[in-house]
């Protein structure tokens, strides 16, 4: 069977970005995080999730909450669920002493919540959060496989057993999710791995026109700028 082709998001918080990239025909969603919010100076969430809003008004995209209490990130969850039929829900899979949240996953899914749950390290995780989502509303499950890659481990078995188990379960609207991309070859992996989404960080979508160069060409290039470098400091031996 011929697997789709993968759904390339946007990941970042900078206003600017999130417009520009979004009216890219290539780029199918966005997605931010309170991380990233905080590194592009947002200091209101609630107004720069609405300034955003404004502009994206058709492909999905993801807000965070972030209360480490069960109580207070269904509060927001309910909040953040009324700014858009495009609006995805991001929920941790545990909040920060490592407690889980599937209970809550399954709350809010059960109440048509569209979610992206996410920093899913592990099978035993993305297990449990499949088995808590509503069949009939839509999920995303955000593995993050560039930072289970930083430790050494291949996130590939992860990857593909998630994906098994959302067939094993026939939920046809959960998508996997590979995030913490680090290069632009994670599009390719994550494409033949069967992974629905990736979600891209700007400085890695600015790179995605070199997909297919001319390798010849790239290392003549790669030489020049070494040369051309090497003048300029007024190098000598």
């Amino acid at each position: 069977m011929k697997k789709n082709k993968i759904k390339i998001f946007a990941d970042g918080a900078d206003y600017k970005s999130i417009i520009d990239f979004n009216k890219k025909s290539f780029v199918k969603g966005l997605t931010t995080n309170p991380s990233l919010m905080k590194k592009s100076g947002v200091s209101d969430y609630c107004n720069f999730a609405k300034k955003v809003l404004k502009n994206v008004k058709i492909k999905p995209i993801s807000f965070e909450v972030f209360a480490d209490d069960i109580n207070g990130m269904y509060r927001q969850a309910k909040i953040i669920s009324t700014w858009g039929k495009n609006v995805y829900v991001k929920i941790p899979v545990t909040n920060s002493k490592g407690v889980g949240c599937y209970d809550l996953i399954k709350k809010l899914s059960n109440e048509k919540v569209k979610l992206n749950i996410t920093a899913i390290f592990t099978y035993d995780q993305a297990k449990k959060v499949i088995s808590s989502l509503n069949k009939n509303t839509k999920s995303i499950i955000s593995i993050f496989a560039g930072r289970i890659a930083d430790t050494g481990r291949n996130p590939d078995l992860l990857i593909s057993r998630s994906l098994k188990f959302i067939k094993l379960k026939k939920n046809n609207n959960c998508e996997i999710l590979w995030a913490s991309t680090r290069e632009v070859y994670s599009i390719i992996h994550a494409q033949k791995l069967g992974c629905h989404i990736i979600t891209v960080p700007n400085n890695i979508l600015s790179k995605i026109n070199l997909i297919g160069k001319n390798l010849n060409q790239y290392s003549i290039e790669t030489i020049k700028d070494f040369y051309k470098d090497a003048l300029s400091a007024g190098f000598k031996i």
